[in-house]
């Protein structure tokens, strides 16, 4: 695939990154800030975000630079899956995996913010590198976990996150909110819940 202004950006800022953290040269350290610098200037240029805030998401990490981790539960009841209303669409329960959380206990976590559910994991369904199959592209690396759950009980109560929890059928999804999960990662879901030997995809 043809590489984007993006992939060589997110590409000089990882390796602005790794000099960054290995480099003991004052002189080289200063050369690989203006790097990172750069990478931000070019970022906030192309995409219309004030360099400050591109900054903030693009220039804050310290250490080797890896991606970052998100959890997407997939629960069905009935045949149809859960998914949560976030403004004005809808999205598998989930979000970033939080420091001190396992990919299976930040799962439960999340569920349970957002839905209101308490749930067990059960089966690994993929894990995804975001950039592949969502849109907008990220200035940075994302794994996106998809993990099948089963309920335990709970119910949904409106919250700071969610506004609406309901069970869909694959014929008649709502709004998607695309940047966290697309109609195709929502049949990727339905395909490992009706296939019994499902094997886990990877990227």
């Amino acid at each position: 695939m043809e590489k984007t202004w993006i992939d060589w950006v997110v590409e000089l800022q990882a390796l602005a990154q790794a000099g960054l953290q290995y480099s003991k040269n004052i002189f080289d350290i200063e050369r690989f800030e203006r790097i990172r610098d750069i990478t931000a200037e070019i970022m906030s240029k192309q995409s219309d975000l004030p360099l400050e805030v591109v900054k903030d998401l693009f220039c804050n990490e310290t250490g080797y630079q890896t991606p970052k981790m998100d959890t997407r539960a997939a629960i069905f009841k009935n045949d149809k899956i859960l998914l949560v209303k976030e403004q004005d669409t809808w999205a598998l329960p989930g979000g970033w995996i939080d420091v001190n959380e396992s990919v299976k206990s930040n799962t439960i976590k999340e569920v349970k913010e957002e839905a209101g559910l308490n749930v067990m994991p059960v089966k690994l369904i993929a894990v995804q590198d975001r950039n592949k199959h969502n849109k907008p592209q990220y200035a940075y690396g994302v794994c996106k976990i998809f993990v099948m759950c089963d309920i335990i009980s709970g119910e949904f109560q409106p919250n700071t996150e969610t506004s609406e929890s309901s069970f869909f059928a694959l014929d008649e999804l709502p709004e998607l909110a695309s940047e966290k999960n697309t109609i195709e990662q929502i049949c990727m879901c339905f395909d490992a819940y009706l296939d019994e030997n499902w094997v886990a995809q990877f990227d």
